[in-house]
């Protein structure tokens, strides 16, 4: 199993066992996603750090497309510390259909089964989809996309409101070396 793929059991194992930490009412979401809008690729241009991507030195991206049973299928990549590319490849599903902003997403399956789920909340998003803030409710995790590999700002000056009216320390967030 690849590095990015066993961390990521990690997390989500970690993230399973937080799910009762903090009342999930609390954490905003928009109101409204366009799934056709928001899947293709992007660009992570920010994150809290985490153990599970320590090994990532840039170009971190995420490829979302929709499977035919509606599902969707993640494909995460990043440039390593030696200089290869590291890709983890997960599925995720829609957990409330009324807004589609929140998904929960698995990098785990055993035998076609996905055994551990992470919560991949949408908390803010361009009004043209060019970049989006995910977290979840225990705000241990954080990342921000964008459809390019740098944002403008503008724009940064925005998701840094969003972040910290979610509760997340904007200080906190490690830029991402595209």
């Amino acid at each position: 199993m690849n590095r990015l793929l066993v961390t990521s059991l990690i997390v989500l194992l970690s993230v399973a066992s937080m799910g009762c930490a903090q009342n999930p009412s609390q954490l905003m979401t928009v109101s409204s996603v366009d799934l056709q809008r928001y899947l293709g690729n992007w660009y992570e241009v920010a994150r809290l750090p985490n153990r599970f991507q320590n090994h990532c030195a840039g170009e971190v991206t995420a490829n979302y497309r929709q499977l035919e049973t509606g599902d969707i299928q993640v494909i995460n990549r990043c440039r390593d510390q030696q200089g290869g590319m590291d890709e983890a490849k997960g599925i995720g599903r829609i957990v409330d259909s009324r807004s589609n902003a929140k998904l929960e997403v698995s990098f785990v399956s055993l035998f076609g089964w996905n055994l551990f789920w992470g919560d991949y909340w949408i908390l803010g998003l361009g009004n043209d989809y060019d970049y989006a803030v995910v977290g979840m409710p225990s705000r241990k995790y954080l990342w921000v996309l964008s459809r390019q590999p740098k944002i403008t700002t503008d724009k940064w000056q925005l998701v840094e409101r969003i972040v910290q009216a979610s509760g997340y320390d904007p200080a906190k967030l490690l830029k991402t070396k595209q």
